[in-house]
């Protein structure tokens, strides 16, 4: 007979999950394993909402397991570690991303590239080497081996920290590992959502130029006055497009709705890239000739290995970014994804767990 999730393990835990693929989520009790030899224990204190989350809560991809308690932005204060950790102590702030467990073993493992492991383990929605279920950030409490887990800063304020752990790694990664993060080079940036928004910020305090696409006109202000773009470019206007062509060294292109890329080809100079993280529901057309006559490149980026993501977390703090959130409590979670649906955000909610997730609820 099956374990309850509340008695699989030894410590107590709560949250919000989803039952099945409506995707509506509601209180949840579960359990957490005890803090092991290697873990970190923390109370979550704020927890991000990633596009992820929604899709999967909805069965999007086909791999959704249910109850679905989703969350991988987390971010909290240690409350107990393991007799062999050595990075973190009680009272630290940390987080915990996307990833929660890998082989430790392959070639990527070896690398610091553990998010692209055939073995990684997902924060949440996904079986654990001890064969339990993971249960994600919108909950009470956290437990992870501490080479999944992160240091944040003392000067970021943990809620707009958060969202660093996803959208923030997943911007940052590509303009590294493609070379894009050359002061005086010109990237552009395509869409200004959750990702799109930490692009621009990572890419300025690198000291390139940032130009943004977007289909919206009425976003021009807000990239350029509050995000610091350089230039926006509105991607249905032909003109603007027209004398912009061969002006860009690469593009972090965010847009996860089905686009053409051929427009985007042709503002890459000669050996530019067009690097998507973005995670359309269906294949886009790639059209070849652009690629050849420019000896151009077309790459996708996923998140960042643990290694990466503190690098991240410290340039961060280093330069004092942090995302554009809209703090919500935890019965609200149903509406912000309604709102996330809609793109009706600026530009990530983030769940204040420590004061609106309560037991009794």
């Amino acid at each position: 007979m099956a374990v309850s999730p509340e008695q699989e393990h030894p410590t107590k835990a709560f949250g919000w999950a989803a039952r099945d693929s409506s995707g509506v989520l509601s209180p949840f009790r579960f359990s957490r394993r005890a803090t092991g030899k290697n873990d970190v224990t923390f109370k979550v204190l704020y927890c991000g909402i990633c596009h992820t989350d929604l899709s999967m809560l909805k069965n999007e991809w086909g791999i959704s397991m249910y109850p679905l308690l989703p969350g991988h932005e987390i971010v909290g204060q240690v409350t107990e570690v393991g007799s062999n950790v050595e990075k973190f102590k009680v009272g630290d702030s940390v987080g915990v991303g996307y990833l929660v467990g890998s082989c430790q073993s392959c070639d990527n493992c070896g690398n610091n590239a553990e998010n692209y492991c055939p073995e990684m383990i997902f924060t949440s929605g996904a079986k654990y080497h001890d064969g339990s279920t993971t249960y994600g950030g919108y909950s009470n409490i956290m437990v992870a081996d501490e080479h999944f887990v992160v240091r944040i800063p003392d000067n970021l304020p943990l809620d707009g920290a958060a969202p660093l752990l996803c959208a923030g790694v997943t911007t940052y990664s590509p303009l590294r590992y493609y070379g894009l993060d050359k002061p005086g080079m010109h990237v552009g940036v395509v869409g200004v959502g959750g990702l799109g928004h930490m692009a621009v910020k990572f890419a300025k305090a690198m000291g390139v130029k940032v130009t943004v696409i977007s289909t919206s006109p009425n976003k021009k202000k807000e990239a350029i006055e509050n995000l610091g773009a350089d230039s926006f470019l509105v991607s249905r206007d032909d003109g603007q497009m027209q004398a912009a062509m061969g002006t860009m060294d690469g593009i972090i292109d965010t847009v996860s709705a089905v686009h053409p890329l051929l427009p985007l080809l042709g503002l890459l100079k000669t050996n530019g890239k067009l690097v998507l993280v973005g995670v359309p529901a269906k294949p886009l057309e790639l059209p070849v000739i652009p690629l050849i006559s420019g000896r151009k490149l077309v790459a996708g980026s996923n998140i960042g290995g643990l290694k990466e993501t503190q690098e991240m977390i410290d340039f961060a703090g280093k330069h004092n970014i942090t995302a554009n959130i809209e703090v919500i409590p935890i019965d609200y979670v149903n509406t912000a994804m309604e709102r996330l649906i809609k793109a009706d955000v600026r530009y990530r909610f983030v769940i204040d767990i420590a004061n609106t997730l309560k037991s009794s609820s």
